[in-house]
């Protein structure tokens, strides 16, 4: 389906074009590019500019630019706008006025993406939805998402993130939500806030996008519920919480079955029971505000419950991996995208529930952007209670040496400088019945370890059929 004409875009962005076109799709990446897209220079680490010739030859239908490239001809169709940032933003906007779509926005220090897939896979049975892909949730991402919305889309899923004060409010009036979701209030990029209030006063930024009328989910479970409290009452939206100590939207009980989280909780005083096909309290708590989200936009909660059923987590993000190892199974908890005290002590609860014939192995990489306190955050989850259903902790990165100094002896492995040095290193310690979790911040690069076991697994495999 069209998703935009030359004229469309022009108006939007008030841009100029020196030939008509169509496009059916956007894109940032040459290496992902379909034929058909607009391709979108941004300049990020590398110049987008640089590559709109490689863009075109591969099908681009179109490139948004601020200036005709080297080696792209005149006439060749290009929108020219003064800034690509903003004429992305102003083709968001566009994409978002010209829908009658139901949106919901979600952002919190943890959660948020795992909730926007289920919030996705929810909606998706009840109507054409749209959502981001991977975390596009920054400046560049929203308006991305925005902009790629088909005009017949009938359900948003938005997700929004910052890592410093002042940017979830522009993206939230972009987004524009009926329904505005924080999934919860952690100790995250502390090293740009003062305390955990300025973080959850910059989440509640959310709010001000609110539609008319909207709604805002808020977990009641959070030390600073107050300040969300407050910056709901200033914008004058109808609230509900979520939570255990919620009188709205309760989590009444959790218990895992096999390899399922079960939890029985109350919908707007509707009794519903819950199967979640992973392990960990953290996603009862996400999947009990993304039905909250649900309720708030009139679409239908008993559907959802059942749609939530057949979800599971997604790469990086809690994905189980059953990898070939020898003569049995190795399994691989991949949570590597992120870490903060808050996520490796959900990650670490998993582990210790999920059943194992061999080890529980933990892999941990440093957690980025704490502040001040980073090395007590790192030493203290040593205290953490699920360790005492852990076999060993292994550490990446500078940071996680502490906690490794920190570990009674019995749970102790080795602390690697890198992932290279864990991933030279680690492979040939693992045996089939094993669980690992793989779990860092994103630079730590751990998906790499996750990669590399992949990789080996499936080395093995073919060695073994080729001799067989």
């Amino acid at each position: 389906m069209m998703l935009w004409t030359a004229q469309e875009a022009q108006t939007a962005t008030g841009g100029q074009t020196p030939v008509d076109w169509a496009v059916n799709g956007i894109s940032i990446d040459t290496r992902t590019l379909q034929p058909g897209d607009l391709f979108v220079a941004l300049k990020a680490a590398r110049d987008g500019h640089d590559f709109v010739a490689q863009a075109l030859e591969k099908g681009a239908g179109a490139a948004l630019v601020t200036h005709v490239p080297e080696g792209v001809n005149a006439d060749a169709p290009l929108l020219i706008v003064e800034d690509v940032q903003r004429a992305l933003e102003d083709l968001g906007q566009a994409a978002r006025a010209r829908t009658d779509a139901k949106v919901v926005a979600v952002t919190g220090s943890v959660g948020k993406t795992s909730t926007k897939e289920m919030l996705t896979s929810m909606l998706r049975d009840q109507g054409k939805t749209h959502a981001a892909v991977a975390s596009y949730n920054n400046h560049w991402g929203v308006p991305l998402t925005l902009a790629r919305m088909p005009r017949d889309t009938e359900f948003a899923v938005i997700e929004a993130g910052m890592n410093h004060p002042g940017e979830i409010a522009p993206l939230a009036q972009q987004a524009r939500p009926h329904v505005a979701m924080v999934t919860t209030v952690a100790a995250v990029h502390l090293e740009a806030f003062d305390d955990v209030a300025g973080i959850a006063r910059e989440k509640a930024a959310i709010l001000t996008g609110l539609e008319p009328g909207g709604t805002a989910i808020l977990n009641a479970d959070v030390e600073t519920a107050d300040v969300l409290a407050q910056a709901a009452a200033e914008q004058g939206c109808t609230t509900r919480w979520f939570g255990k100590a919620s009188a709205t939207h309760k989590l009444l009980s959790v218990a895992t079955e096999g390899e399922a989280t079960l939890a029985q909780v109350s919908i707007a005083d509707q009794p519903h029971a819950l199967s979640i096909q992973s392990l960990g309290a953290h996603f009862a708590m996400n999947a009990l505000g993304a039905l909250a989200c649900v309720e708030a936009l009139g679409a239908d909660v008993k559907r959802a419950v059942q749609s939530l059923a057949l979800w599971s987590p997604v790469t990086g993000r809690g994905a189980r991996l059953e990898l070939p190892w020898d003569d049995g199974t190795l399994t691989v908890l991949d949570d590597s995208y992120n870490a903060n005290p808050t996520s490796v002590a959900a990650a670490l609860s998993v582990l210790a529930l999920v059943p194992a014939k061999g080890r529980k192995i933990a892999v941990l990489g440093d957690m980025k952007e704490l502040g001040p306190d980073e090395i007590p955050m790192h030493q203290a989850l040593a205290e953490l209670a699920a360790l005492d259903e852990i076999d060993t902790v292994h550490g990446v990165g500078p940071l996680m040496s502490h906690l490794h100094a920190a570990l009674p002896p019995g749970k102790k492995g080795q602390h690697w400088r890198a992932t290279q040095d864990a991933i030279a290193q680690l492979p040939s310690q693992l045996k089939a019945g094993d669980v690992l979790l793989a779990k860092g911040s994103l630079s730590i690069g751990l998906g790499k370890l996750v990669d590399a076991l992949r990789d080996m697994s499936d080395a093995r495999a073919n060695s073994k059929n080729n001799h067989s």
